[in-house]
């Protein structure tokens, strides 16, 4: 009965060595390349930040007193 498991061990070993060689014969495929990063946005305008700013607190999404220092913050006062 040794003998038997010694052969299947054999056997086993033989296997996946012969597994190992029959990867090792497959094409390797590079990876494929990064993408390039997305171009960043043009800056915007002194007049299209204000009018956006103007947006936001027509649609009531910024408050006087919010809009009066966003609107200082672009106007560099």
């Amino acid at each position: 009965m040794v003998g038997a498991a010694a052969g299947a061990a054999v056997a086993h070993h033989r296997g996946k060595n012969q597994a190992e060689e029959q990867y090792d014969e497959q094409p390797q495929y590079a990876a494929a390349p990064a993408a390039a990063p997305a171009p960043a946005p043009a800056p915007a305008t002194a007049a299209d930040q204000l009018e956006h700013l103007a947006e936001l607190h027509t649609s009531g999404a910024l408050t006087d007193e919010e809009f009066a220092s966003a609107k200082a913050n672009v106007l560099g006062t």
